[in-house]
């Protein structure tokens, strides 16, 4: 059964990140899905469409998209923002427990539950910030979206990956998850296996990115239904149970912290760059030049609390120029426009300091050079879709794994 396809559906696509990274294998997107609820415009489904067609697109709310209307699919992958996952109940019906409207992670749970074909295999990204959210219950949302995964039968996997450490131009931290549902073969395999070594050694994130244990195995126990987990979860806690890397099957969260083990080639800042190609609206004016200065040193400033109270706000100082020899610090949303920054990218070059080029911050999240060039497309939105965007290496590589797992033990 080599080189069968495996059909995905691509939800939260942006400008399409996992798919980049997976149709380097053997998979086939069927189905995609892009909504931005603040916009009027939507540039990022517009690039999308540009870039792989306006075929099997849907471009709105997926949360009024109805379930029959998504094809049949082996790979449900997305990035979801992180919001509140908290879970409300209905005197009137005690199972009612959706969570609160517009909560995207309540769409991916929907078509999970509906479909009666659901996808064998997950494959989703979040910010690192989720195994840790909300402040008063520390990890109750990532305790929520597992027990939800639980119940409709997923064993999940989860790691948090600095793509730097393996070699990416960009140090972006994001959290990685591979659910497998309980008819798959790799579950039957996790049932058997050490779980320690399934998260440090056999698993798909672990074979490929691989790391060393740093600490015991910790188990959290996943107590209740949704909504005691909502009310209940690490209510005294200052710190959330979740920590890098871990595992749910069968009820039964066990997690670890791990440390990248990694031999290969770095990139670096520098690599990427565009020198001799930059057109002077990069360049910065030296009568901004204090102002950059100002923003990325380090200060103490006065200020005032909601209730009225005076403190002070300390920031130290950023290496400005952004250091050359280094992978990149992460892209934010932010990134584009002229104004003076704190956080933006400022890179030296022969004709004086400059910010990045759109195509340089594509480079960083690994896309091909100009995918989002489009005409009625500004270069800041372009920056936004890189502040938004994955590191489409660490979705190609994980993407391999996995069909090579699969391959070996469900086509075997």
């Amino acid at each position: 059964m080599e080189n069968k396809t495996l059909k995905v559906v691509e939800l939260f696509a942006g400008v399409g990140g996992f798919r980049l990274g997976l149709e380097k294998s053997n998979y086939k997107v069927v189905w995609s899905n892009q909504w931005e609820p603040s916009t009027k415009k939507q540039h990022a489904s517009m690039v999308y469409e540009a870039r792989f067609g306006k075929e099997n697109h849907s471009n709105q709310d997926i949360a009024t998209v109805p379930t029959d209307e998504i094809p049949d699919h082996d790979v449900l992958c997305g990035g979801f923002p992180c919001q509140d996952y908290s879970v409300a109940t209905t005197l009137n019906n005690s199972k009612g427990l959706k969570g609160k409207k517009g909560v995207l992670w309540w769409s991916i749970h929907r078509i999970l539950e509906e479909k009666k074909n659901k996808p064998k295999y997950l494959f989703l990204e979040n910010v690192d910030r989720l195994l840790k959210s909300p402040a008063k219950q520390r990890g109750r949302d990532f305790a929520v979206m597992l027990q939800s995964l639980n119940e409709l039968g997923y064993a999940v996997e989860w790691r948090v990956i600095n793509a730097a450490e393996y070699g990416m131009p960009q140090r972006r931290r994001r959290v990685f998850f591979i659910g497998y549902h309980k008819s798959t073969e790799i579950y039957k395999q996790i049932l058997k296996t050490d779980k320690i070594d399934w998260l440090t050694k056999q698993g798909t994130i672990a074979s490929t990115f691989p790391v060393t244990k740093t600490n015991p195995i910790q188990e959290v126990q996943l107590k209740g239904d949704l909504v005691e987990i909502t009310n209940n979860f690490n209510k005294t806690g200052k710190l959330s149970p979740f920590q890098n890397t871990g595992l749910l099957i069968k009820g039964k969260v066990l997690t670890t912290n791990t440390k990248p083990n990694y031999d290969g080639d770095y990139m670096v800042l520098g690599d990427i760059l565009q020198n001799g190609e930059v057109t002077s609206e990069f360049f910065i004016d030296e009568k901004d030049q204090e102002k950059w200065e100002y923003l990325k040193g380090s200060k103490t400033i006065e200020r005032i609390s909601s209730e009225g109270h005076k403190y002070k706000y300390s920031e130290g100082g950023m290496i400005y120029p952004d250091a050359l020899d280094n992978a990149s610090r992460t892209i934010i949303t932010g990134e584009g426009g002229k104004t003076p920054s704190r956080f933006k990218h400022v890179v030296t070059s022969d004709r004086g300091l400059r910010r990045l080029t759109p195509i340089e911050l594509e480079r960083l999240n690994m896309f091909p050079d100009n995918h989002t060039k489009l005409e009625g497309i500004t270069d800041t939105k372009r920056a936004f879709f890189m502040g938004n965007a994955l590191v489409v290496g660490v979705i190609e590589k994980i993407g391999e794994e996995l069909y090579k797992q699969i391959n070996q033990f469900e086509y075997a």
